[in-house]
């Protein structure tokens, strides 16, 4: 049997060593440090206008006095229901400053959904802004739940001046006023203060920084408990992935939502450890991310893989566009070996896949930046990470040699726990507090890491357990075929039969039998689907990635 971790110690292909300390750190020393290191250097562009290092630490310092003037102080849990604005930089990091807690709500969420995540969480106050896409939704929430107030950014407000301007004659109808209500305070007068004020001394280890809900290993949303240490390890950790870290300038383009735990670590809280600049968009449209890969030509754009291939579909797309890029972090599903090939060809970039979860403060492993990359692997464990497998069974027991087993991990990122779920962190933790992470893989003799699929998303074919991800890896072999998922559906004979869902690109005229006569062709007789449906799309999640469970759904209610 391999010797997983002794393969990676002797072999790890990853900037420095194995096993680097990370000292326990807050999140706002972190913070902090940059902003004392190179006050004058951008941090952020949104939209054409520049906010330096400096000016982001103060609107910082205004935050969190803000907050505290209103009476709200350490162990508060405090909601942001934002996009990539500036707004949710200022207020992320005055929360951590104040010693509150972050909760990140996602702007797609429902007026239900929200209610039920600031119930659970006991939040007291949540940011949002003026769009008419989130105001009304907030307003309503903060009259049927336990809020106490909201305080509201202008949409235009970030803006650069003539485009503040164009905002506000053009496209007044995106914009809901914000009432004349004592709970409902604007951002402007919250930050209306000296930004000097009494803080708390900061226990990286113990305070919690962040809450962030996630589906977990049950489907069941649950808030991971995320430290100050957690979220600073997990920061450093991905910043020494970078071979060229602090030798080169640091331009990143920010279009995945920084309240999904992906883009909190590998966008936001990496780049500020690397004083770096992040060009921020609301949320990702190709055509827009092509527009300020060309105005600002950034090194780096983390994504998923939904993203590259619609920035490779995008009309009017040049290669010379993604002239500036040098790697892409890719995660949230697995890359297709096409579009790497694709993409990388195309665009001179290097895509690099890596692995995570909200419960380990968003990456576990990844291929390296230059070096061995295995495609179809999510790479070697970060520094200080461990990683080995478990029988799916017992995860007390290793899996039978050879065979492949639940992937659990071990490092300075992993949660706390979950919110208030001591039932759930039972069942998630093994041993010494190893996260047990839901994925099956494999290990292989360098150390990197294969998932084979998730152990909820196994389909039981007469007794035989069938992987989705292994039929979607051959369908993405035939040229016709765009974006696929594979779901187990209930068969009176077999319990569960796969059946596959296809997007085909634009050039293609086959159909869903002719597929399914192909796929058939390369699979197992047990592993054989009983059909291939073709559809116009496919439904993704907030970030993007394909959404086996709201296909799922879907399907069922048809």
């Amino acid at each position: 049997m391999i010797n997983a971790e002794e393969a990676w110690r002797t072999a790890y292909r990853h900037p420095g060593v194995w096993d680097e300390p990370f000292l326990p750190v807050s999140m706002i020393e972190l913070f902090e440090q940059s902003a004392r290191d190179h006050p004058q250097a951008p941090l952020l562009d949104f939209m054409g206008r520049r906010y330096s290092y400096g000016e982001v630490s103060d609107g910082v310092n205004r935050v969190a006095c803000g907050l505290r003037k209103l009476g709200y102080g350490p162990g508060d849990r405090i909601g942001l229901f934002l996009p990539n604005v500036p707004h949710y930089v200022a207020a992320y990091y005055g929360i951590l400053k104040l010693g509150g807690t972050v909760v990140n709500f996602s702007p797609l969420y429902t007026v239900d959904e929200l209610a039920e995540q600031v119930a659970d969480s006991g939040t007291k106050l949540l940011f949002t802004i003026s769009a008419t896409a989130l105001l009304p939704t907030a307003l309503k929430v903060l009259e049927k739940s336990g809020l106490e107030r909201l305080v509201v950014g202008s949409v235009a407000g970030g803006l650069p001046a003539t485009k503040s301007l164009l905002y506000r004659l053009f496209k007044g109808k995106e914009v809901t006023p914000r009432p004349a209500d004592p709970r409902v305070l604007a951002f402007s007068k919250l930050i209306t203060n000296e930004g000097s004020c009494e803080m708390p001394q900061l226990d990286p280890e113990h305070d919690v920084a962040l809450i962030q809900y996630t589906g977990g290993t049950t489907g069941t949303p649950k808030g991971a408990v995320l430290t100050h240490q957690n979220l600073s390890a997990n920061a450093r950790q991905v910043a020494r992935l970078d071979p060229e870290m602090g030798r080169t300038t640091d331009r990143i383009l920010g279009v995945l939502p920084f309240f999904h735990v992906f883009a909190n670590t590998c966008v936001l809280n990496r780049t500020v450890v690397t004083g770096g600049e992040i060009v921020m968009l609301p949320r990702f449209n190709a055509k827009q991310a092509l527009a300020e890969l060309r105005r600002t030509r950034p090194r780096s754009l983390p994504g998923v893989p939904t993203m590259y291939q619609a920035l490779l579909d995008a009309p009017g797309m040049k290669p010379s566009d993604f002239s500036s890029l040098k790697f892409c972090i890719s995660g949230g599903a697995p890359l297709p070996q096409q579009l790497k090939e694709n993409f990388e060809g195309i665009t001179g970039a290097r895509i690099i896949e890596g692995y995570g979860l909200s419960e380990s403060s968003g990456v576990v492993s990844a291929n390296p930046y230059v070096g061995m990359n295995k495609p179809g692997t999510i790479g070697q464990p970060l520094a200080a990470t461990r990683v080995r497998l478990v029988d799916k069974e017992d995860p007390k027991r290793p899996p039978p040699e050879g065979e492949p087993g639940e992937i659990v991990v071990s490092g300075p990122q992993i949660m706390k726990g979950y919110w208030n779920r001591p039932d759930a962190d039972a069942s998630v933790f093994v041993d010494d507090h190893w996260l047990r992470t839901g994925d099956v893989g494999l290990i292989d003799e360098d150390g990197y890491v294969r998932i084979v699929d998730r152990l909820k998303d196994m389909i039981a074919v007469g007794g035989f357990k069938v992987f989705p991800s292994q039929i979607e890896a051959v369908l993405y072999r035939n040229p016709a075929v765009k974006e696929c998922l594979v779901l187990g559906l209930p068969d009176p004979y077999h319990g569960e039969l796969p059946r596959a869902y296809v997007t085909l690109n634009e050039d293609s005229t086959a159909s869903g039998p002719e597929l399914c006569l192909w796929l058939n062709g390369h699979l197992g007789k047990h592993e054989r689907v009983s059909q291939v449906v073709v559809r116009e799309s496919l439904p993704k999640t907030m970030i993007g990635k394909l959404s086996r469970k709201d296909l799922y759904a879907e399907v069922t209610a048809e």
